[in-house]
């Protein structure tokens, strides 16, 4: 167990958390640590716990231009997870907020209550172009508070009323809450959902992403949404090399077994603070193997953490890249899940009439 961070006062307990620090954000000008004040008295162990603030959403949709990436919009109803899976690639935005990337991010989260009236304006703007919308790109929409505040469930019913096009990315099991909404949804070509499974070993899952439903979970969930006709990609996501990669082969028969239709995969991104992040995690949590592994996700990258370059980003580059590949690729054949899925409807996008509006005549 490596000493603790001087970010952390020394009475604070934590339990089931992804990160060991909370470094102060980037664009901060002054950096905190905490120290003992020379008082000879003792301290009252205080276990960090969750805090949820509100933000009123000025905007619901938003756009991108990533050539990398298969939708140009997408929908946050929450900003930090409560997941605390210390890969996410999210973790930098905690610092526009003036808070850390590190557990400032799983502890600290906002709701965006409200955010589905403004979708709504959204959609109705006469010059609205439809397209499918991503949700689960950033945070999970489905991590627990979503228990309490139920902004996905407002969210689904609108894109549900306009029949717009949807793709959910999730880990979190409280999906099936919607299967009323969904499956209806899925039936009619609107739906798709993106299960992350990135370990079979529910040890290894717990340490990465403490918070988050256990493998055999996921995998269950899996089941009951195909069960409802809903199609599922299992998305094996991040594949962590010299960790998670010797997994691939197994994770993609135990996705196909559970009804996944398609797989993809993508490679450990280290953008800005998760690297520190992801280095101090190996070498707490798997001393013996911190060394090779973050050796072989700089072999990945160019010589570096992460390279953030178009094209290279989420696959990276060189011989273990292109071995991991060219191992999914004979797996999901092997299994049936190299099919390419249809293309979401986008034909059958709607503005639903509202009270006191003037009827058509045809």
């Amino acid at each position: 167990m490596s000493p603790r961070h001087p970010s952390l006062p020394p009475a604070l307990r934590l339990r089931a958390r992804g990160a060991l620090a909370n470094e102060t954000g980037r664009f901060e000008s002054e950096r905190r640590e905490a120290f003992h004040d020379g008082w000879d008295l003792p301290e009252e162990e205080r276990l960090l716990r969750t805090e949820v603030r509100t933000e009123r959403p000025r905007s619901a949709l938003t756009w991108n231009r990533s050539p990398d990436l298969p939708f140009d919009r997408s929908i946050n109803p929450y900003r930090g997870c409560e997941h605390g899976c210390i890969y996410c690639f999210a973790r930098p935005t905690h610092a526009y907020l003036n808070l850390s990337p590190g557990l400032d991010f799983e502890t600290r989260l906002i709701a965006r209550p409200g955010i589905a009236a403004v979708l709504e304006r959204e959609l109705r703007s006469r010059s609205y172009r439809v397209a499918p919308v991503a949700l689960g790109t950033n945070t999970d929409p489905y991590q627990p508070i979503e228990s309490t505040h139920r902004l996905m469930r407002e969210i689904l019913e609108v894109l549900r009323d306009f029949r717009h096009p949807t793709a959910i990315t999730t880990k979190g099991t409280l999906i099936e809450r919607d299967l009323d909404l969904l499956a209806p949804m899925a039936a009619d070509g609107l739906l798709r959902v993106g299960i992350s499974v990135t370990t079979l070993d529910p040890d290894l899952s717990r340490r990465l992403e403490p918070r988050a439903p256990p493998p055999a979970r996921r995998l269950q969930t899996i089941r009951r949404l195909t069960g409802a006709g809903i199609p599922v990609r299992a998305m094996i996501a991040p594949v962590i090399p010299g960790l998670t990669d010797p997994e691939l082969d197994r994770i993609v028969e135990a996705v196909a077994e559970a009804g996944a239709v398609a797989a993809s995969w993508i490679m450990l991104r280290l953008p800005l603070e998760v690297a520190p992040l992801v280095r101090a995690w190996a070498e707490d949590h798997y001393p013996g193997r911190a060394d090779k592994m973050m050796g072989r996700i700089r072999e990945v990258h160019g010589g570096r953490d992460y390279d953030p370059s178009w094209g290279k980003r989420m696959r990276g580059e060189g011989i273990w890249s292109d071995l991991l590949a060219r191992r999914f690729r004979l797996a999901t054949a092997r299994h049936g899940l190299d099919r390419a899925q249809p293309p979401l409807r986008c034909d059958l996008f709607r503005p639903p009439p509202r009270p006191g509006d003037q009827l058509t005549l045809l």
